[in-house]
């Protein structure tokens, strides 16, 4: 742009300047054009040599420095940037839990803080067993809990992530069983997920045997509906989970909508960082129910298909491009 206006202007030298020395020329910038500040034919503008006016004091026709903005202007900005991903995370991504009792030993111990990914709900995907997921109270299972009373710096912190949920009834316990199967618990143990029996060492509180032996719930054979899972505390005798509340509305069993997410890794204290995996024993063969396995088969072939759609598309529009120009 800068390189058009002179031209146009040395091709009229021949007139406009007839019988005049020519001036120093000067690198146009963006404002040449507009401004114009530089010397007319009348002679008035600045002197020989000396470079147009509202130019940088350097001369070399570069744009003076915006000085940046301070420190202190910036943290609001910051702060306000912070809080708003806090709070998208916290809404779509992970979320902070802490644990309140006993239930779940040796797995977690009570004053643990867990993440729990609730980003994989948004696209469809449903607990799986041997999961330790966290969920909303179904049908008042905390009845008779005290409710913990935080303060406004709490509850702030909280809302946005920051702080695990004060006020929020939740509950955390392992998935033992999801729709379409048959769970039973016979004297002590073991118990039978499908006829299967688990082999649960590696998370059974020490001590305790997988079946409690009482007439409040620990017998049982029940069979999962669909939309629903079956949950059971590792601390198989300190833990009220769907043995124990098999009067409420949902016979024991929880909602799958009243999930809030899959808890993922121990973040606090430092030393008890770890993840949370599935435990070999579910992965046994055979433990798989007929319809439960219909279901998993096709939920891998639909990502397959969603993740390869793109590739396919990029590749024909690729080559598609590349026929056009060898044609042309």
């Amino acid at each position: 742009m800068g390189d058009a206006a002179v031209g146009a202007r040395s091709g009229r030298e021949g007139e406009e300047h007839r019988g005049r020395p020519a001036e120093t020329a000067y690198p146009a910038g963006d404002d040449s054009v507009t401004s114009g500040k530089h010397s007319s034919a009348d002679g008035e503008g600045p002197g020989d040599g000396q470079p147009p006016a509202g130019r940088g004091g350097s001369g070399d026709g570069s744009p003076r420095a915006k000085q940046p903005r301070s420190f202190w202007k910036e943290l609001p900005i910051l702060i306000g940037i912070a809080l708003v991903l806090a709070l998208l995370i916290k809404t779509f991504l992970v979320q902070a839990f802490s644990i309140p009792s006993d239930s779940m030993q040796n797995t977690l111990q009570q004053g643990d803080r867990v993440l729990v990914d609730k980003l994989t709900p948004w696209f469809g995907s449903e607990p799986e067993r041997g999961e330790v997921v966290v969920f909303h109270d179904p049908d008042n299972w905390l009845a008779g809990e005290p409710t913990p009373d935080p303060n406004p710096l709490q509850k702030v912190l909280s809302w946005i992530g920051l702080m695990p949920s004060a006020e929020e009834k939740d509950l955390i316990k392992r998935v033992i069983g999801v729709g379409g199967d048959t769970i039973e618990c016979k004297g002590t143990g073991p118990l039978k997920v499908n006829g299967m029996a688990l082999n649960e060492a590696s998370y059974v509180y020490p001590g305790n045997t997988p079946c409690s032996q009482d007439d409040q719930g620990g017998q049982f054979k029940v069979k999962v509906p669909e939309g629903h899972i079956w949950v059971m505390g590792d601390h198989r005798q300190n833990s009220r989970d769907s043995r124990y509340n098999q009067a409420d509305k949902n016979e024991g069993f929880v909602p799958v909508d009243k999930v809030v997410g899959r808890a993922i890794v121990i973040a606090w204290p430092i030393n008890r960082w770890s993840n949370l995996p599935v435990p070999d024993t579910f992965d046994q063969p055979g433990l798989q129910a007929a319809s439960s396995a219909a279901a998993l088969s096709v939920a891998p072939q639909g990502l397959a298909l969603a993740g390869a759609a793109p590739l396919v598309l990029w590749r024909r529009r690729r080559y598609g491009d590349g026929a056009g120009r060898e044609e042309g």
